[in-house]
Formats: structure tokens, C-alpha cells, sequence
């Protein structure tokens, strides 16, 4: 009777007090979130080949993670890397500090029509990086601040399509943005002839990649907390029009680029642990990872292994290469083919990965 009646009042303060930390949880999380519809778990997820594991280092340390790559006509590797600097290997192997932007924190890169650098910077926006001059081409769209400028591509006709990943979080808040898993991001136009930028896409779900179809009749953007690539009509009678191109792939897709034969290559992200699923199903677990930080802790060792696949232009998946347990290469983000090999950036590791494209791999 006397345990009965001390644990009645202990319990009462125990639950007040759990409430009240529950409570505190949610008042003081930076989100709101939405459950995350994942795709189904498939036998293509846990097939390996671990050809990732024979690539070639380039540029080993004299890069500080290389998220993406951009190889010229003439075979110069340009790459944008989190100290600030865009730099380029010309075809002796020397490595040149070309063009200090200023920020650390560069993401996507490619040619554009006229010679120049177009260059995502996720604080300052679209950039173009000429032998003398930075020049910001798009900072903020229809009124509102472009946040989080992501991957860019150029059309022939010198339309500049890119990436706007989250109209919310920054950069240092892309876990935020993973765990609210909500529509904030964007894709975006700018056009060179009235210097102005509009909006071709709303409402997706981390826009990353961006890459142009071969006959430029098509974009494709990923969108990567929902494993899936949309297809935006350019032409035809079809134009303006949205669809998807390729759903449930096996990670998060990051950059896109257009393989030589018509075809694409994608990096893919590892997003699926058992104790990520479970947090992906429950909006209390994300309060609670959004509200202590170093619970996203546990989202390292998903760092710790790399995908890229190469997708017809139908949408369907060719090829697969991987290094499962990150041995050689992790978190892979781009892939660009040149030549008869790929060249893979990364966000875990200080030089550029170069495979060899044979027989046996592609």
C-alpha cells in the first residue's frame, strides 16, 4: 500500500515531466515536418559490384571535396572544392588554383556556351567565372532570395537552367531540409537576353541535378529526398510539360550529366539504414534529431559508400557501380563521362575519381 501510494505522485511528476520535455522538443524544432515516403526496398539495393573500388585517385591531396566536375573539349578538369577555389588539372597533370570565388562552399559547375564557368554558389546564386571577372547572373527570383543554388546547365541557345534545393534551409541546414522532407525546392531560368530568372518548377523535393537531353528536347532534374528524376518538356507538343523519368531508384540522386551516347550518368546517395527508416516514419524522431544536432550523427556511416547509375534516355537503369562499404571512394555526387572514363566527385574524399569505361563496366 505504501509503494502503491508513492508511486501514484512519482508517476504523475515522471509523465508531467516527459510531457513537458515533448513539449519542449517540438516548440523549439526548427521544422515541420512530413513523413517520407520511401521507395520499397529492392534486391538491385544490396546487389554489389565494387568496381567503384578500381578507380584511379586524381588530384589526391590538392582537392578539399569535389562534390562536381566539369572535363572540357580539350580534356581540362575544372572543379569547384569547399575551400573557395575552382580548380582546373590541364592535360599534363598539372593542377592550377585558377579562380578564388571567396566562399567555401561552391556546388555545381559546367561550361557554358560562350567559354566561361557557370558555377552554383548556394549564398550568392548563379555565377559565371571568366578568365578576369565573376559575375553574379541570379541572386534571387520573382522577389524572393535564390537560397540554395544547387547544379546549373546551359542550352545551346545560352538559357541557363539550374537549381534552387531549398527555398528554406541553407546549405549547413541540409539535414534540416532531409528530415522536414517537404517540397521547398525549385527549378529555375535565367535567360541571357533580358538578364531575368523565373521559376519552370516549384514545389520539389531538393532539386539537385540538372542536365539537358541530347537533342535538348528535355531537362531533367532529380529530386532527391524523393528518389526520383522529373522530365520537363522544352519542345514539342509536349512542352511545358511535366512527367517523370525515373522513380524508386536505389538512393537519393545528386548531380546529373549527360553520358556520350545520349544516355546519363547519376550519383546516388545512401538515405537507408534501418534507423533512418524508422525516423523517416516517425515526426517525433525528427523533432528530435532536428532539436539535438549530433543525432545526425548517425547519418555518417550512410556517407561511407557510393552508387552512380547509368540511366537510358528512356529512364531506364543500364548500369550500375559501386564500392559498398567505401574502401576506395564514398558519397560519391557526380559522375561525367569523357573519353571512356568517368570522372567522380565526392564529398568525402580529397581527389577526383577516374574510372576506366570498358567492356566489362558500361
Amino acid at each position: 500500500m505504501f509503494l502503491q501510494n508513492f508511486l501514484s505522485p512519482f508517476t504523475g511528476i515522471l509523465l508531467v515531466c516527459l510531457l513537458a520535455i515533448v513539449l519542449q522538443i517540438v516548440i523549439y524544432s526548427p521544422i515541420s515536418p512530413d513523413l517520407l515516403e520511401l521507395p520499397p526496398v529492392s534486391l538491385f539495393q544490396y546487389t554489389t559490384n565494387n568496381i567503384l573500388q578500381t578507380v584511379e585517385k586524381i588530384g589526391e591531396g590538392v582537392l578539399e571535396k569535389p562534390e562536381d566536375v566539369y572535363v572540357d573539349k580539350e580534356g581540362t578538369i575544372y572543379t569547384a572544392t569547399r575551400d573557395g577555389w575552382i580548380k582546373r588539372m590541364h592535360k599534363n597533370g598539372s593542377w592550377e588554383d585558377w579562380k578564388m570565388i571567396g566562399g567555401p562552399n561552391l556546388l555545381g559547375i559546367s561550361m557554358s556556351v560562350d567559354g566561361d564557368i557557370l558555377v552554383c554558389d548556394p549564398d550568392k546564386g548563379l555565377l559565371k567565372v571568366g578568365e578576369d571577372s565573376v559575375t553574379v547572373l541570379a541572386s534571387e527570383v520573382e522577389g524572393s532570395k535564390i537560397r540554395f543554388a544547387d547544379d546549373v546547365i546551359e542550352a545551346s541557345d545560352g538559357s541557363v537552367y539550374f537549381s534552387d534545393a531549398s527555398t528554406k534551409f541553407g546549405l549547413h541546414e541540409w539535414t534540416l531540409d532531409f528530415l522536414e522532407a517537404k517540397p521547398h525546392g525549385r527549378l529555375l531560368k535565367y535567360d541571357p537576353s533580358t538578364k531575368k530568372t523565373s521559376v519552370l518548377l516549384p514545389s520539389l523535393c531538393f532539386a539537385n541535378g540538372v542536365a539537358l537531353s541530347q537533342n535538348e528536347d528535355f531537362l531533367v532534374v532529380c529530386e532527391t529526398w524523393k528518389f526520383r528524376c522529373l522530365k520537363y518538356w522544352l519542345k514539342g507538343e509536349l512542352q511545358g510539360k511535366t512527367e517523370i523519368f525515373i522513380e524508386n531508384l536505389p538512393g537519393g540522386p545528386d548531380n546529373i550529366n549527360l553520358a556520350e551516347d545520349g544516355s546519363f550518368w547519376i550519383a546516388l546517395l545512401h538515405m537507408r539504414s534501418w534507423e533512418m527508416d524508422f525516423v523517416h516514419r516517425s515526426k517525433a524522431a525528427k523533432h528530435l534529431m532536428a532539436t539535438f544536432p549530433k543525432l545526425i550523427e548517425l547519418t555518417r556511416s550512410l556517407r561511407k559508400k557510393a552508387t552512380v547509375v547509368n540511366v537510358g534516355d528512356d529512364g531506364k537503369i543500364l548500369n550500375k557501380f559501386d564500392d559498398s562499404n567505401g574502401k576506395v571512394i564514398s558519397f560519391v555526387t557526380s559522375a561525367v563521362e569523357f573519353k571512356g572514363h568517368l570522372y567522380l566527385g565526392s564529398l568525402e574524399s580529397n581527389f577526383i575519381g577516374r574510372l576506366q569505361l570498358n567492356r566489362s563496366t558500361h
